[in-house]
């Protein structure tokens, strides 16, 4: 597999440390999979913060009385309502407490889109089973677009996209829009999304594409989101949103995969079936990637790639 993977990845890989099955991460104990990286998180040089950007935390009530934290990344100075788009975190659904972390990548998006970049911190599986993530993302993008003048938003230029685990949370919150009536995002991105807890596409069984996690991992990761419904038949849309067989009305969608992903047949097969629906959709297969190859091998040119391509969908849809 090394010797397939574009150069420069297989040399990122290479030097990234491993779990004991030779992936980059294993799921069978989350809790401590989740001390393990804070505690790496933690012994890392803070990142100044970017005077281009201002930071907001906002934090919408729900229904329970708890709250949802929504991190706002808006370019400073603008004098303007800007686009906006919501953001869903990857981790498998059970990975990123805190979107803080990502604050250099969240400002260099906002900046790179000029728009408000809102980054979702959506409750966890296995604490909040499905389809509660995807309940966050419908409350920040309904809020969001109800009180759009507040936060300096076009409330017509919202759109919506996730990376990896947080694919599904952003595909469900696309079709409960539709579903429940509210007004329709501008976009969706699904970034190598995790989207089918079924795995049985033909990729989901490949041992090359084991390269950031293996299979029983996803299973893992699946059965903290569903319980005891993994894999049951009655499993809904917004909690596996593969599952859906209605996909007609939903935005124009982004969807990019990697050769050497055990996701990739899945997101290919949702990007069929919106084609098939009367969907206008941007589909891109990555040759030589892994699984979240731009954030494991930022700096490379396959990824510099992906995220021109990317970024000029956003710019299109949240600007045009």
């Amino acid at each position: 597999m090394i010797d397939a993977l574009d150069p420069e990845l297989a040399a990122a890989f290479a030097v990234m440390p491993k779990a004991a099955n030779g992936t980059l991460l294993e799921l069978s104990d989350i809790p401590g999979l989740r001390a393990r990286m804070r505690a790496a998180y933690d012994q890392m040089p803070a990142t100044p913060p970017d005077p281009r950007v201002t930071i907001e935390e906002l934090r919408i009530p729900r229904d329970d009385e708890t709250e949802l934290e929504v991190i706002l990344y808006r370019p400073a100075g603008a004098e303007t309502a800007l686009p906006a788009l919501v953001w869903f975190h990857a981790g498998a659904q059970v990975l990123g407490d805190d979107a803080r972390d990502d604050d250099a990548y969240h400002t260099a998006l906002a900046l790179d889109l000029d728009c408000v970049l809102a980054a979702v911190a959506y409750r966890l599986a296995p604490e909040t089973p499905a389809p509660g993530a995807a309940e966050d993302g419908y409350l920040a993008y309904t809020h969001l677009a109800e009180h759009a003048a507040e936060h300096g938003i076009d409330p017509d230029r919202i759109g919506l996209a996730g990376a990896s685990g947080g694919g599904a949370p952003a595909a469900a919150t696309a079709l409960m829009a539709r579903d429940r009536n509210a007004p329709r995002p501008r976009s969706l991105s699904l970034l190598y999304p995790m989207l089918d807890d079924r795995l049985e596409t033909p990729s989901s069984s490949e041992a090359a594409s084991e390269v950031v996690f293996a299979r029983p991992d996803i299973r893992l990761a699946w059965a903290a989101v569903l319980g005891d419904r993994l894999g049951a038949d009655d499993v809904d849309p917004y909690s596996a949103p593969g599952r859906a067989t209605d996909l007609a009305g939903l935005p124009d969608t982004f969807v990019a995969v990697a050769q050497f992903d055990l996701l990739r047949d899945e997101g290919i097969d949702f990007a069929r079936r919106l084609i098939a629906a009367g969907v206008p959709v941007d589909l891109h297969l990555y040759a030589r990637a892994f699984h979240a190859w731009d954030r494991f091998a930022a700096e490379s040119a396959l990824t510099r790639s992906f995220e021109q391509t990317w970024h000029a969908f956003l710019r299109r849809n949240l600007h045009g």
